[in-house]
């Protein structure tokens, strides 16, 4: 993992966000690890804030509000198609991750930013209108619902825990994922709403490397404002 603050581990800066890189197709258990145990160290006020930023090895996610209707296939059929299925404690229903699909896990003291979680949601989905502006795309909200919508059409989607006031789980932005894998769930238990990707928004999707950079300046833009 890097760090492109300077940062170092052992004490932490109020409001300063560490963004870690995690390289390669990430699995959910080992993302699941980093992620938890850096909240374990922002609570005890041994580390800062930090972004994480990675790609995922298929996988499927239920958070708490997930219902077993939403799953189109058996555990075993989807791991014949080389797809994890985990139970997440986060908010929010059933999701997929993997290859194409970039994943932030923003671990923040929430109370930095005096921020509810209702706050905290609709902050990460300006994040992400600010990013698809770049792209000239119209990312929109939909009453009652969270994450960003397209046309009509999610691009991304939005699932976070909080504990004692520290922030995980986060933004799964559809890059150029094989779409295919949604048609495997009821992405986020919304039947009557199709799912989108930059790379069939766009003439020319950026790589994920780009989209990664764009997103931690977003971030940090959005998150200065509030």
């Amino acid at each position: 993992p890097g760090a492109n603050n300077g940062l170092r581990m052992g004490f932490a800066v109020n409001g300063a966000i560490e963004t870690i890189h995690l390289p390669g197709q990430v699995r959910y258990a080992d993302a699941y690890a980093a992620m938890t145990e850096r909240r374990a160290a922002v609570e005890a006020g041994l580390a800062a804030n930090a972004l994480f930023l990675l790609e995922h090895a298929p996988v499927i996610t239920l958070g708490r509000n997930a219902h077993a209707s939403n799953l189109l296939l058996s555990e075993e059929e989807y791991a014949a198609r080389g797809i994890e299925v985990h139970i997440a404690d986060r908010g929010g229903d059933v999701t997929y991750h993997g290859p194409g699909q970039l994943v932030a896990y923003p671990v923040l003291q929430l109370n930095e930013w005096r921020l509810s979680i209702r706050g905290y949601l609709r902050a990460l989905e300006a994040v992400m209108i600010r990013l698809l502006a770049a792209y000239e795309l119209p990312g929109e909200r939909v009453d009652g619902l969270t994450g960003v919508w397209v046309r009509g059409a999610k691009v991304a989607a939005i699932g976070v825990g909080l504990r004692h006031g520290v922030t995980y789980h986060g933004v799964a932005l559809n890059v150029a994922p094989d779409m295919e894998h949604f048609s495997l769930i009821v992405p986020c238990g919304i039947a009557n709403k199709p799912v989108t990707s930059l790379a069939q928004l766009v003439p020319s999707p950026p790589s994920l490397d780009e989209i990664a950079c764009q997103f931690d300046r977003s971030f940090r833009a959005v998150f200065a404002a509030t």
